[in-house]
């Protein structure tokens, strides 16, 4: 993937290059929740929900949960994994509490939930990327043998008060999520009155027990 890179019409630093070809290598890989064949599926479910028809509609809709129907699918996925593809990819800006909890209730995890959310942002990433530079989409990985590997029993337990750089990233490129002390106990939980866990579980799609991005930040 350097070597696609190194093709650009303009000169990208060695170190985005080889980060993107790490994430997209992972995505081959069993994850956490997902096997690799899961996760393949799941990135070319990311590009495919662009040609959904229910998904265009929804878009144009005061309100996507007022038009029903089914998605356009691979047919490699379960329908509530779709769901969340779909919506996550085409319309993020309207995703609300009440269909996440919706999601949940209808059997998909919260860790699993997780993972989903992190593979969609990568592939969106990395196809943006290309997209931007004028070259053809890069084929999806080939799914690597493996079952996942869970580590933690509960969405919570994803989180850690300090998370690490992105890997591969510039020094200077860093995401740092630090809850003040002052916060309460019910603005540290998901859904909380004030900074909550949720955005800070999306940087990653492994416990943190697991997970190569993760270490203590040096600061």
């Amino acid at each position: 993937m350097s070597e696609f890179y190194a093709s650009a019409p303009i000169a990208l630093r060695d170190d985005l290059a080889e980060a993107h070809a790490r994430a997209w290598g992972r995505i081959g890989c069993p994850g956490t929740w997902w096997d690799g064949v899961q996760r393949v599926a799941i990135a070319a479910e990311t590009r495919h929900a662009l040609a959904c028809a229910l998904c265009h509609q929804r878009k144009e809709a005061l309100s996507p949960a007022a038009i029903g129907g089914r998605h356009d699918s691979l047919g490699a996925l379960p329908d509530a994994v779709v769901e969340v593809v779909h919506r996550v990819r085409t319309d993020p800006s309207r995703l609300s509490k009440s269909w996440f909890r919706g999601v949940i209730a209808g059997g998909f995890s919260e860790e699993q939930y997780v993972e989903t959310v992190s593979i969609v942002a990568h592939v969106v990433a990395i196809d943006t990327m290309a997209g931007g530079l004028g070259f053809d989409l890069l084929a999806v990985p080939r799914p690597e043998p493996g079952a996942p590997s869970p580590r933690a029993r509960r969405g919570e337990e994803l989180f850690r008060p300090c998370v690490a750089p992105i890997p591969g990233a510039a020094p200077n490129a860093r995401l740092l999520a630090r809850i003040p002390g002052d916060h309460s106990r019910a603005d540290r939980a998901v859904g909380g009155a004030g900074v909550s866990l949720e955005p800070m579980s999306l940087l990653n799609d492994q416990s943190h027990f697991a997970a190569p991005c993760e270490r203590r930040d040096p600061q």
